[in-house]
């Protein structure tokens, strides 16, 4: 199981990233990479890249959007980038991002952090109607305390406002919170603003943010346990 919080007293709470880190956002492509061809891989990745790329955007702008509008629009520039792939597949590929599978581990490991007496929510950059279908569509809803979008905040992550949401729900400071990401950006926003953050490499991908380090690395979920 996690460490508990710095401070015995302190609640337990575990808080997840959403895309990435519960739900595999290259499962909508994945669904249909035969009908998608060659270029399947490389759209997926642009979709991701380019989704992120715009909420940081208009976030340093002090804008915000609904993140349905920018995952719409990620998509249809790598639809641009990627010509060869037919543009009939807009629709499917949205569909299916919409119910994107949960990585194998997650009901579990939720379940057995429950059963051990932590509270578990989701903060994510997503709105609120992608993440209720999200979690329903994985069987999630009676694993999580709270689903948390940045929506009510009206920036994204990393900004302060974002992780503080998590903290005004659990009425507690942000050392109690272990905060699991496997979005290395995001785990360094999560260490700057004081939580306990746990990198999920899922890759094993390279180091990025030195500085903002996280408090543990793990593979997989399920190394929290």
């Amino acid at each position: 199981m996690p460490d508990s919080p710095r401070d015995p007293d302190s609640p337990r709470i575990a808080v997840f990233d959403a895309y990435g880190t519960l739900f595999d956002v290259h499962a909508a492509v994945a669904r249909h990479a035969g009908a998608v061809g060659p270029d399947a891989d490389r759209l997926s990745e642009t979709w991701r890249a380019k989704q992120l790329e715009y909420s940081w955007v208009l976030g340093l702008m002090g804008r915000h959007a609904p993140f349905w509008d920018l995952t719409e629009q990620a998509l249809d520039y790598a639809l641009a980038r990627y010509p060869g792939v037919d543009r009939a597949l807009r629709a499917p590929l949205l569909d299916a991002y919409r119910d994107l599978d949960a990585y194998p581990e997650v009901p579990g490991t939720l379940r057995a952090l429950r059963a051990a007496g932590w509270r578990t929510a989701i903060l994510s950059n997503g709105d609120a109607g992608m993440l209720e279908r999200a979690v329903a569509s994985a069987g999630l809803a009676d694993d999580l305390d709270a689903v948390l979008s940045v929506e009510a905040a009206r920036t994204f992550k990393t900004a302060p406002a974002a992780y503080r949401l998590a903290t005004e729900r659990f009425g507690a400071a942000p050392g109690a919170v272990l905060f699991c990401s496997s979005n290395r950006w995001d785990v360094a926003g999560a260490a700057a603003f004081g939580f306990r953050p746990v990198w999920v490499n899922r890759k094993g991908v390279p180091e990025e943010y030195p500085d903002h380090p996280p408090d543990r690395v793990i593979g997989s979920l399920d190394a929290l346990l």
